[in-house]
């Protein structure tokens, strides 16, 4: 019998998007029950058993909804899992979603590619799902992220707070996107 592969749904200069599948869930448990990377989520780090942890998991993957989807963040170099990227919130009518990403492999931290999920994603959200908008909030004292997010074509709207955190509140556009791609577009010519 032969295992497939999960879907590609976008691919990076660095990375590739992919479907997430329950043999992501130790590494995914791993990086909810950090206290470090929860802090980065406004959220407190996960106390559920392993094993309930993996039965949410697949029946999340056995059951999708089109509101709200993860997927698995892969170094195309090596094909190791490096973080989860999502969109939440997402509403047809209005044409937008919510992102969220996550870079739990410490080694991949200020190195680019968060910025290669962030415009990865936004490519498939904007070409696949047909938005016309895409937000996100981070922690106002979280500015590796924030200069992330603005390098790969968010701009800054206002500051929001909610459930007694602070968030700046970000969006970005198609056009965004593209101003934010010419920089490596030159690259590739030159």
């Amino acid at each position: 019998m032969t295992a497939t592969q999960p879907r590609t749904v976008a691919t990076g200069r660095l990375v590739r998007l992919r479907e997430k599948t329950v043999e992501d869930a130790e590494h995914d448990y791993a990086w909810r029950t950090d206290q470090e990377l929860a802090a980065y989520d406004a959220a407190r780090p996960l106390t559920v058993r392993f094993t309930n942890f993996v039965a949410t998991m697949a029946e999340e993957l056995k059951y999708p909804t089109a509101h709200r989807r993860t997927y698995g963040i892969e170094d195309i170099e090596t094909g190791r899992h490096i973080g989860n990227v999502m969109y939440y919130g997402y509403d047809a009518n209005q044409r937008e979603a919510e992102i969220g990403i996550t870079i739990g492999d410490r080694d991949y931290w200020s190195r680019g590619f968060g910025v290669d999920v962030v415009q990865s994603m936004l490519g498939f959200l904007f070409e696949e799902k047909r938005l016309r908008r895409v937000y996100l909030h981070t922690l106002t004292w979280n500015y590796r992220a924030q200069k992330a997010f603005e390098r790969a074509g968010f701009k800054r709207i206002r500051q929001v707070s909610r459930g007694g955190y602070e968030f700046l509140y970000m969006e970005a556009t198609e056009e965004t996107l593209a101003a934010s791609l010419l920089p490596f577009a030159r690259e590739g010519r030159e």
